[in-house]
């Protein structure tokens, strides 16, 4: 079929030949981008699928010449990265189960704390306290919460006649402030910032228990499918790979000429990208196991697990591998331990991110340092979750691959 089609584009005038080419490429990638489109529920499934399917495809040609029975490293593998993760849960599922049940016992001895050492700290900035004490009084009437609901009769409620001394009853007369002068406003003694964040972040999450649960379950089911799907993949890899080089022969040959090769490109670039991001875990677990060391902290171990893990999940991670490191130096130490993990956190992560994102991405990516930094900045804030995980990728494949000639794109290594 492919030889049937090359003479009638041959046979084409000059100018029509590349207008019949754009007009080809320009269907194939807008129809490639609209499956991706219609696809976008289901881009977490085929991202986790691929991370397991590359990992156990390395893991099988690591193998290959101990063993050679494919298929037996395939199983062999398959069970160590099962078992594995599996391992990893149930050793730390207990853990952080026992330290979230501790700090929901003392929750409130806690937040009483936190409270009292961040008055004590904002104590020494006047204005700025004042400042934030107006914005917390700011808000609904507090007498026009307090007030008892007058019974609904149809009538309106009888209002007691205003004394001549401009005084309402069962109050002392008020001392009316001189004039020129304001009254002065009381700044109180007191704020209770953590206890009203607290209290606003559970109300929201109570608003919406259903889709809390839902996104839960949408995720494990995600997780679990994928090391289904990654494992049946690889098993049967050869197989796959012959169907799919077979449907150049097909009518559809044109799409598979077209972005075969690009698919597979991107999938290499991603495949580093992800090398990448396996040295940032380890650098970023081994400066927070340190951290934790310092501090005197237990279960560095089960910590830094949890570290290594969160590190491959965009922000999300961030906040996740810090949760339980927070509870552990607040039950040790109190709040200022907290407070120290909290910029210990800071820190580390601040190196990661204009350290050694840019110069472990530049070395895997042969990309310049400069241009991480804003690959990430741009895709993060644009894209969010998905512009962190793909940006360097995509923006990698395309000056690298996609705008090049095929004789002028770098070798692969």
């Amino acid at each position: 079929m492919t030889s049937a089609l090359e003479p009638q584009e041959k046979s084409l005038p000059p100018p029509w030949d590349r207008i019949f080419s754009l007009a080809t490429k320009s269907f194939v990638w807008g129809l490639l981008l609209a499956t991706l489109w219609l696809l976008r529920p289901f881009l977490l499934l085929i991202f986790l699928t691929f991370v397991f399917a590359y990992i156990q495809a390395h893991g099988v040609d690591g193998l290959a010449h101990r063993i050679k029975n494919r298929p037996v490293r395939v199983v062999i593998v398959g069970l160590v990265v099962l078992g594995t993760l599996f391992a990893t849960g149930f050793t730390l599922v207990p853990q952080v189960k026992e330290q979230a049940n501790t700090f929901l016992r003392d929750k409130d001895k806690y937040i009483a704390d936190a409270d009292v050492e961040l008055n004590k700290f904002l104590k020494q900035y006047p204005s700025f306290y004042a400042g934030l004490a107006k914005h917390q009084k700011e808000g609904p009437d507090a007498t026009t919460i307090l007030q008892p609901r007058q019974p609904e009769t149809g009538t309106e409620p009888k209002q007691p006649e205003a004394p001549k001394n401009g005084t309402t009853p069962g109050t002392h007369p008020q001392e009316t402030p001189k004039p020129g002068q304001d009254e002065p406003e009381k700044v109180p003694d007191n704020l209770h910032i953590v206890r009203d964040l607290i209290a606003g972040a559970t109300e929201s999450l109570a608003k919406n228990p259903l889709e809390i649960v839902q996104s839960g379950l949408g995720y494990a089911s995600s997780f679990l499918m994928a090391l289904l799907f990654s494992f049946l993949i690889v098993l049967d890899l050869s197989k796959l790979r012959r169907g799919i080089q077979a449907l150049s022969k097909t009518k559809i040959g044109f799409i598979y000429d077209e972005v075969a090769d690009n698919i597979a490109g991107f999938g290499a670039v991603l495949g580093r990208a992800l090398e990448a991001q396996l040295f940032i875990a380890i650098c970023n677990t081994i400066l927070t196991a340190i951290g934790i060391w310092m501090m005197g902290l237990p279960n560095i171990l089960v910590l830094s697990t949890i570290v290594f893990f969160c590190s491959f999940i965009p922000v999300v991670g961030t906040f996740l591998s810090s949760t339980p490191i927070c509870l552990l130096a607040l039950q040790a130490g109190g709040v200022s331990s907290m407070v120290l993990a909290i910029v210990m956190i800071c820190v580390i992560h601040a190196l990661e991110t204009y350290v050694l994102n840019p110069q472990i991405y530049g070395h895997h990516m042969h990309m310049n340092p400069v241009l991480v930094l804003i690959v990430l900045t741009i895709g993060g804030k644009l894209f969010g979750v998905w512009g962190l995980l793909l940006g360097i990728p995509v923006v990698n494949y395309v000056f690298r691959h996609a705008i090049r000639h095929p004789a002028e794109r770098p070798a692969e290594t």
